[in-house]
């Protein structure tokens, strides 16, 4: 959600004092024969950042993304970065709060960027993006991750010749930096405070999934899912010591996809909103297992956690800048070397395997 700053992580700290938690028990993620021919991914913030990353690094693999007060793939570096210090550095002046739009994240250059990576076999095909459907979102309201960052993200798939009936961007909402509900409980539209989910009149979760699927269902009742929510055991993907991701994460399992074929999507929280820093506010309170129960959609929720030492998340954020690299000079958090990126997949892969025999 934001890189560190004093007042906000202040903020953080007490945000992580309210919550706990929560108790599950950790159980091996099972197979459940899951359609993963039409896999997407959504987040908020950082959450969104690597959503744009995912997304174009696996585009093969992931046909949209829902991208919420995030900016563009490779953004920390597509104004010449060099360094760690520069990443750092970028990460915030340039993909959070720059003063000017000389100095937001440069489309053009991220493009550029993402091509040579494609051709060097780092990542998948950029012409793949041309049949994604891409849903964004800023807040006008924003001042964690401004605007025009945000702009940026929409300019890199208009560069990317991703058709204008594909992509959904949304400018015109008087939020905040949030993933936004229409429940009463939730912030007021247009703050930024934790836990950044704010009530603006609208559930957001489906009006992304509307668009990268197309007509929906229903969503089912709150308190009448007929589904589970399932804690499993993260660290058996993660194969780096610097993921500075929790060893429990999440998934929502409708009753029909026990015994029928469904999809998966990817649901991303931001800094300081995973389970560790917020309980089960993310996967239970924003509405996507509403919107999934009744369309035959796993959703899937892996989880990122604060780390003060080596690698420094203090923030629980998805890595937009390289802390999870090894080499810090030369990271690699938009590639598949990425350990994040890596571990997701495992995940989605691990769903599409063959259910268990009863």
């Amino acid at each position: 959600m934001m890189f560190p700053s004093k007042k906000l992580t202040i903020t953080g700290l007490l945000v992580a004092l309210f919550y706990q938690a929560p108790a599950f028990a950790e159980d091996k993620l099972a197979g459940y024969d899951a359609d993963l021919s039409q896999t997407t991914v959504s987040g908020i913030s950082s959450g969104g950042f690597m959503s744009a990353q995912l997304a174009t690094a696996y585009s093969s693999l992931i046909k949209g993304a829902g991208i919420v007060a995030g900016g563009p793939f490779y953004c920390s570096g597509s104004t010449g970065a060099r360094t760690a210090m520069d990443f750092i550095n970028s990460s915030i002046s340039t993909c959070m709060g720059p003063a000017t739009s000389a100095v937001a994240p440069k489309a053009d250059k991220a493009l550029k960027k993402a091509k040579e990576l494609a051709t060097a076999g780092k990542i998948d095909s950029v012409d793949n993006l041309k049949t994604q459907k891409i849903y964004i979102f800023t807040g006008s309201s924003d001042t964690v991750v401004k605007p025009i960052v945000v702009e940026q993200t929409y300019k890199f798939y208009q560069l990317a010749e991703v058709p204008a009936d594909n992509i959904k961007f949304v400018n015109t909402v008087n939020s905040g930096h949030a993933l936004i509900t229409g429940s009463a409980e939730d912030a007021a539209c247009p703050t930024n405070v934790p836990p950044f989910i704010n009530n603006c009149g609208f559930f957001q979760s489906t009006d992304i999934l509307t668009h990268l699927y197309g007509k929906l269902n229903p969503a089912a009742e709150i308190g009448k899912l007929s589904g589970k929510i399932v804690a499993f055991n993260q660290s058996e993907f993660v194969d780096s010591d610097r993921s500075s991701m929790s060893s429990a994460a999440y998934a929502y399992i409708p009753k029909s996809c026990e015994t029928s074929k469904c999809k998966v999507h990817i649901a991303l929280h931001g800094c300081f909103q995973g389970a560790h820093e917020v309980n089960d506010v993310y996967y239970t309170h924003t509405r996507y297992n509403e919107i999934a129960d009744t369309n035959n959609l796993i959703v899937l929720y892996p989880q990122a956690q604060v780390s003060k030492e080596i690698p420094l998340n203090p923030m629980g954020c998805w890595d937009f800048w390289g802390y999870s690299s090894k080499d810090q000079n030369s990271p690699d958090f938009y590639s598949h070397d990425a350990p994040q990126m890596k571990a997701i997949m495992k995940m989605v892969s691990r769903l599409g395997e063959p259910r268990a025999a009863h």
